[in-house]
């Protein structure tokens, strides 16, 4: 079961390695800082606000101890001592609880200056954080695309990699295709595999042909020399003999050619 657990744990740490992006890594760290950087603000606002109510407080207090001083002066004045007696034990009740509230204002004056002060100090470390994040982020940016594009140059990317892979198949076919094709020319010339279409020939006829072609070319080429020569009709005659004959002695000689073959 150990054993289990920690390759479960090896294969799930190294499923979130690869799927872990630094950038966003980084972008949430930021967002945290940012997030206790606002409660410490709001510390800060809180405190202050504790603060002020008790400045309030000791106005109204203040305010109240004057006014029981000064009745107590009047009282006095008017020859009740009693009332002048009550007027001060009030007062000085009072005077407690401003001695009090002094000591909670004073308090929570410092309470805010530390704050405010952790704040401050929590502001720089954020925005020096934010800083050297977009910097990495950008370096990182930069490494990741300088990779894939030497990735595309030597193939070795994934998809560069299958575009390779379909190039040298369609090459590999296309030999395959052309050495195929050579090879059928080859059979059909040698005589090996028939031409439905009749349009390949052997060595023989190929020969006859040749030599077919060339008499007419001769027949016509001494029928120019005549008509240019202004000649008679017998000599039209003649050469017309003339190319018969040089019609028949392919004839005579295509037995030989057969002999050789």
């Amino acid at each position: 079961m150990k054993r289990m657990g920690m390759i479960f744990r090896a294969k799930a740490n190294k499923a979130l390695d690869r799927a872990e992006d630094p950038r966003e890594t980084l972008d949430y760290s930021y967002q945290k800082q940012l997030e206790l950087l606002q409660k410490v603000r709001r510390g800060v606002a809180d405190v202050a606000t504790s603060r002020k109510r008790l400045e309030l407080q000791l106005n109204q207090l203040q305010g109240q101890s004057s006014k029981l001083e000064d009745q107590g002066r009047k009282a006095l004045a008017l020859g009740r001592e009693d009332l002048a007696r009550e007027a001060l034990s009030r007062r000085a009740a009072l005077q407690q609880q401003v001695t009090d509230l002094e000591t909670q204002h004073t308090t929570l004056q410092g309470e805010e200056e530390k704050l405010t002060l952790a704040a401050q100090r929590l502001q720089a470390k954020v925005d020096a954080f934010r800083t050297k994040k977009e910097t990495i982020k950008a370096t990182y940016t930069a490494a990741q695309a300088q990779t894939r594009i030497g990735e595309a140059f030597t193939g070795i990317s994934e998809e560069m990699g299958d575009v390779g892979l379909a190039i040298q198949r369609a090459e590999d076919k296309t030999q395959q295709l052309q050495a195929r094709a050579g090879a059928i020319d080859e059979l059909l010339a040698s005589g090996a595999l028939d031409d439905p279409t009749g349009t390949a020939k052997d060595d023989i006829a190929a020969e006859l042909d040749r030599i077919s072609g060339g008499s007419d070319v001769e027949l016509e080429l001494q029928r120019m020399k005549a008509e240019l020569a202004g000649g008679s009709s017998s000599s039209q005659q003649a050469i017309e003999g003339g190319a018969q004959d040089g019609a028949q002695q392919p004839q005579q000689s295509s037995p030989h050619k057969f002999d050789k073959q």
